[in-house]
């Protein structure tokens, strides 16, 4: 018996079996619902095709042709994906306005006998959401920024803070980048970065598992991180915010920083190219003088250098800018596990430590009463 269709614009107050995107993988790669997986009911040539068809020649013809493509997709989907569904199965199903494509889907569902919801408005509707609370969320959480100059392994710090169950929001792992010149993670690390929109919705996934009444650590970045833009409010946020600086000697930062960049040693000459990005800022004469060290293979001499010509004035201007309310400095000799351990111990009982705070997994609030 065939079940009728629910309609939602409010898919977060739900439990659904799956949440399916019908849209093409293209349109699916530069954002989703976080746990959504990727049903096309028309790939990205077969939508350009129809498109086509539409615009230049006859609407009812690219209808026609629409259908018997979708149709045909659908039923390779029934075949592969659905065989196994059990009858209890309850999916949500957008596609990007909540039109044709995502009904075409449900219809035939319905008809077999699961119950199926629609997201009214599609993707539009979820995005909506993402940037009305990103606006809103940032404002509500309190945060601690953790600031030292390049090479101080703030970075480092946090990942060691999140393991200790600290909330820490780690802006540079969601922008798959570090956050500077030579930032750009490797191709074998999955060097590209998400789509803006996608690190909206990664962003919005971390937020909403916060506990409003507990510190969030973050570190003191840029408005920008690579190509990816944060939302406004949180960078207003987190220049009201209050700082801890970490400070490390200067031969200590160099020696992390060749341990913690060692595709960039291996591959000198994409370096180099890297480095002209600097050449209005710093000048051929100083950058041939970089070039001259890296052929010599004088790595030490050649971070230290860039730190002190480049790096160090640089972040500093910026945090007498947006970072200056500077409440606590620790010093650090080097970064060992034992020297960052007695640092967090002495904040864990400061703050009669953060154990209601699992640090563990993150789920974005659509996909956690989605079941996924």
């Amino acid at each position: 018996m065939a079940a009728s269709l629910k309609y939602t614009k409010e898919p977060h107050k739900e439990t659904y079996s799956e949440i399916i995107d019908v849209r093409s993988s293209r349109e699916f790669a530069e954002d989703r619902i976080p746990g959504a997986i990727n049903l096309p009911v028309l790939n990205d040539a077969e939508r350009a095709e129809v498109g086509t068809i539409y615009k230049q020649f006859s609407p009812f013809q690219a209808r026609k042709i629409g259908a018997a493509i979708v149709s045909k997709n659908i039923s390779k989907h029934l075949k592969e994906h659905f065989a196994n569904k059990e009858k209890n199965y309850q999916p949500l199903i957008y596609c990007w306005r909540g039109g044709q494509r995502s009904a075409s889907l449900a219809m035939v569902l319905s008809q077999i006998g699961w119950r199926v919801t629609l997201l009214e408005g599609g993707y539009k509707t979820y995005r909506n959401y993402v940037r009305q609370q990103l606006d809103l969320l940032p404002r509500q959480l309190n945060y601690k920024i953790l600031c030292g100059l390049t090479g101080s392994g703030k970075t480092h710090i946090l990942r060691k803070m999140h393991q200790r169950g600290f909330q820490v929001l780690d802006l540079e792992a969601l922008a798959n980048h570090r956050g500077s010149l030579l930032g750009q993670k490797w191709l074998g690390e999955s060097g590209c970065q998400p789509a803006q929109k996608f690190f909206e919705s990664q962003l919005l996934q971390v937020l909403q598992k916060f506990n409003p009444d507990q510190t969030v650590w973050v570190e003191s970045e840029s408005t920008k991180i690579g190509e990816i833009h944060l939302p406004h409010s949180l960078w207003e946020k987190m220049k009201q915010s209050s700082c801890v600086e970490i400070r490390l000697p200067l031969d200590a930062r160099v020696e992390f920083l060749l341990r913690e960049y060692p595709h960039l040693i291996n591959n000198p000459d994409i370096l180099k190219t890297k480095l002209e990005k600097l050449k209005y800022r710093c000048g051929w004469t100083k950058i041939s003088q970089w070039y001259r060290m890296i052929d010599n293979q004088d790595w030490e001499l050649f971070v230290k250098d860039m730190l002190e010509y480049h790096y160090d004035p640089t972040y500093g201007k910026s945090m007498q800018v947006n970072f200056a309310r500077i409440e606590e400095v620790v010093s650090f000799a080097d970064l060992s596990d034992s020297n960052i351990n007695s640092w967090l111990d002495s904040l864990c009982f400061y703050n009669s430590c953060v154990n209601s705070v699992s640090g563990g997994d993150i789920i974005n609030t659509y996909a956690q009463k989605s079941g996924l």
